[in-house]
Order: structure tokens, then C-alpha cells, then sequence
């Protein structure tokens, strides 16, 4: 079955902010968001957004088909929203993948559910339950401990919410680069300077993370011996090593250092 490995960048929805807050579209989209954070931090006692008010600007994946492996971020620079999301649900339409995430179903999953209602985009297969399809009555991407979305963090904390780990570490531990030039409380800061290739190029870096911890998951689990996973980290290699873009190059070397 095929397999892809997703994640997504967001930045506040000041347009929301906006209405939900009564404010002047004078104010810059900056002062918004602080605003919303304050917001925030009075009714709840933290500044993270509530998942509805995050606006997704870059969804990158990991795909493994066949005999072939592709990373790259959906659409371009200059995709709104709705292309975005329909983007990553067509691809689910079309190839019905293992779907692989880091905290998927604790954020990815639940913003692109709000983000797809609020832009109109369907994803029936997505929401099929097995009321058309039997094959998704006891294996679908909405069920928690189904196997068809793999939801990493989720899943190697045994589902117990104070054992979570963040990819970063578990990605050092295993020998691999973790973040790298950017982290994700940077994102907003950096779209407003107009960095939107460099958030699409993190957001690269960390699907490529969240597939290295998966190929050694599918290991554990008895899913690939030996042989193939290195065979498999290898492929991952060679496309590192044949591509051109300075972040998969800074990648590779981060990789080889920490290996040794």
C-alpha cells in the first residue's frame, strides 16, 4: 500500500481575528495576532491558538509508491489556502495512502477538518467509515487506533498523553538531523517577512524526519527486516544526494555528521 508522510505549517487567521475580535481593519495583521494571542492567554492560560483560528500556508509530504519516493510541498509559493487542502485530498482520493504523521491527530488532522469545511473542499474518501467502502468499516483515517492514519507520536507514547515525545528529539535519539535553521513557533514571524519558501522548506525537513522515525517504526513492528529498512534509508539518501535544493543537501550532511 502506498504511504504518505504529511505535515503542515500555519500561521494565525487574522481575518477570522478580525470579526471573532471587533477589530479595525486598520490594525496590521501583526497587531491581530498578538491581539488574538492575548485573547487567548486570558480565557485559557496559553497563547496557542485554538485550532479553528490556524490558517494552514504550507502542507509538505513524503510519498513512497511502487519503487519510487517523492518529497515536495504541495502546489506553490503562491497557493491560497483552498488549493492547498484540496491538493492534499485529491492525492488521498486518487491513491488512498497510508497516511504517516507526527501529532496528526492531535493538530494536522483537526485544522485541515476546519480549514477544508470553512474553504468547501470535499474528501470523501477521506470521511468514509464504511458505509460505501467495507474495506474502511474497521480501517479508516478517522478511527484512533486504526492503521490506515499512523499518527507516530500518538502511537509510540501508547496513546498515554504524558509520555508524548516531540520529533526533534526522538529524531537526534535515533541518529538523525531533527530541526534544523527553523522552529515552529518561528513560522509566523517568518511569513510576515515574506519567508514562505523557507517555511515550505522546514516543513520539508520535517516530513523527511517523521519518515525516518517511520521506516524505523515499520522495523520494530516486523514490517521490514534488516535488509530492507537499510535498503530503505538508502533511498532516502539517494534522493538527498541528487537533489540540487540547499535543504536536502544541509540535510544529508546533518544526517552523515550524526552518524558518524
Amino acid at each position: 500500500m502506498d504511504c504518505l508522510v504529511f505535515d503542515i505549517e500555519t500561521v494565525p487567521d487574522t481575518e477570522l481575528g478580525r470579526r471573532l475580535l471587533h477589530i479595525d481593519d486598520e490594525l496590521s495583521d501583526e497587531d491581530v495576532a498578538k491581539a488574538m494571542a492575548f485573547n487567548r492567554l486570558q480565557q485559557a492560560d496559553t497563547e496557542f491558538l485554538p485550532l479553528h483560528q490556524h490558517r494552514v500556508v504550507a502542507i509538505s509530504a513524503a510519498m513512497r509508491s511502487g519503487d519510487q519516493l517523492q518529497v515536495w510541498s504541495l502546489g506553490s509559493a503562491d497557493s491560497d489556502e483552498a488549493e492547498l487542502i484540496r491538493r492534499f485530498y485529491e492525492g488521498l482520493e486518487r491513491y488512498v495512502p497510508v497516511l504517516v504523521s507526527w501529532n496528526g491527530g492531535g493538530f494536522d488532522l483537526p485544522v485541515l477538518h476546519y480549514r477544508a469545511l470553512k474553504n468547501g473542499v470535499a474528501a470523501p474518501q477521506y470521511w468514509e467509515m464504511g458505509d460505501n467502502d467495507r474495506e474502511f468499516r474497521f480501517n479508516n483515517y478517522l478511527s484512533r487506533f486504526h492503521w490506515r492514519h499512523v499518527d507516530l507520536m500518538d502511537v509510540l507514547s501508547g496513546f498515554q498523553p504524558r509520555a508524548r515525545a516531540k520529533l526533534d528529539e526522538i529524531a537526534v535519539m535515533l541518529g538523525y538531523p531533527g530541526k534544523l535553521g527553523l522552529q515552529g513557533d518561528q513560522v509566523w514571524s517568518v511569513y510576515l517577512e515574506g519567508g514562505i519558501e523557507r517555511i515550505r522548506e522546514y516543513c520539508e525537513t520535517d516530513v523527511l524526519n517523521t519518515y525516518l522515525v517511520y521506516l524505523r517504526f515499520e522495523h520494530m513492528r516486523g514490517q521490514l527486516d534488516d535488509a530492507q529498512l537499510q535498503a530503505e534509508l538508502t533511498r532516502v539518501k539517494d534522493l538527498l544526494a541528487a537533489s540540487q535544493a540547499s535543504h536536502f543537501t544541509e540535510f544529508l550532511a546533518a544526517w552523515q555528521a550524526a552518524s558518524g
